[in-house]
């Protein structure tokens, strides 16, 4: 079974982390989200349409799952949220821990249900400035972030979101930044989106405006080869994490007997390994997902090539075991 990734969303007071947690569970179509939040006012419930209540458990109506809990008791509401088969969880870490304690949480879980899904720090780009001076410790948080999403820019003039742009885009060493309207960031940018079944009566997603979605789309490129991939060259490129790419995720080619399963979000990585089937190409094939890429075939066909015994310690190293 895969494991459910968790996505661990946070920012401070106005940046617009709540607006964005509705535009994805409003925008999440077929695909069953889990929601930790610390009060169920976070969510606009009612907008969703409660279809029942069990504990401090809630279940939307169109299969979304809403828990509220504290930091102490997040390992156990993942472990029920997993419980639940939703697709993918996102804990909203205001009011719960600074995100960097959520984040070890979810890296130190046990549960083998529970996978990591990427840390996002939403930021204001009206107020930035006066976040900044406010809240130091914003610094440190873009810098571990795997995504930073810039929103309300619509709000400020370009030039001033030109400066506030290229501070985040230092403090955030090279992680993928979106820019967002209003929070309506494109959920496949997090997570993968599942078909909707066809419905038998209309939900309030069916009931959306969506005349005036203005989604921050991501990119995705796709890469394959039917050569065995250098390992260093490859880890390499990976331990990189190329500007602006979030999430890499697939399978790789290096000439052993087992296949290797990738993901990778943010500074995240991790392989695991498993046996080819029966008559399974051999093949490397990798999905790269994130916003403004270029250049990614090119960088990665540089990692093609023949790697001994010692070259697959770099693999290793990040192979669970």
């Amino acid at each position: 079974m895969d494991a459910v990734p968790v996505v661990v969303l946070a920012g401070f007071l106005g940046a617009g982390k709540t607006t964005l947690l509705n535009h994805l569970l409003r925008a999440s179509g077929g695909t069953r989200i889990g929601v930790v939040v610390n009060d169920f006012g976070a969510v606009n419930i009612d907008a969703m349409a409660v279809a029942g209540q069990v504990d401090a458990m809630v279940s939307l109506s169109n299969g979304c799952v809403c828990c509220v809990t504290d930091e102490g008791g997040l390992d156990d509401v993942l472990g029920k949220l997993t419980g639940a088969r939703v697709d993918v969880i996102v804990v909203e870490a205001s009011g719960i821990a600074e995100p960097q304690a959520v984040v070890q949480q979810v890296l130190a879980s046990a549960d083998p249900r529970v996978g990591y899904g990427g840390l996002v720090e939403v930021v204001d780009a009206v107020e930035f400035a006066d976040t900044r001076a406010r809240h130091p410790e914003l610094d440190k948080h873009l810098q571990i972030a795997d995504l930073v999403v810039l929103n309300k820019v619509d709000r400020v003039d370009a030039a001033a979101l030109a400066e506030v742009f290229a501070v985040v885009t230092e403090l955030a060493e090279g992680g993928a930044i979106a820019t967002t309207e209003h929070g309506r960031l494109d959920p496949g940018l997090l997570f993968d989106l599942r078909e909707r079944p066809k419905p038998a009566q209309l939900s309030f997603d069916d009931l959306e405006d969506h005349s005036e979605h203005v989604h921050a789309h991501y990119q995705s490129v796709v890469f394959t080869s039917d050569e065995p991939m250098h390992p260093e060259r490859l880890v390499d490129f990976l331990n990189g994490r190329p500007d602006g790419v979030f999430r890499i995720k697939g399978f790789v080619h290096f000439g052993r007997l087992e296949r290797y399963e990738l993901q990778v979000v943010g500074g995240y990585l991790r392989f695991r390994t498993a046996r080819w089937g029966r008559g399974e190409a051999r093949r490397t094939s990798l999905v790269l997902i994130g916003v403004d890429m270029s250049g990614l075939d090119d960088q990665l066909a540089e990692c093609v090539g023949e790697g001994d015994d010692q070259a697959m310690f770099a693999v290793h190293r990040h192979t669970e075991s």
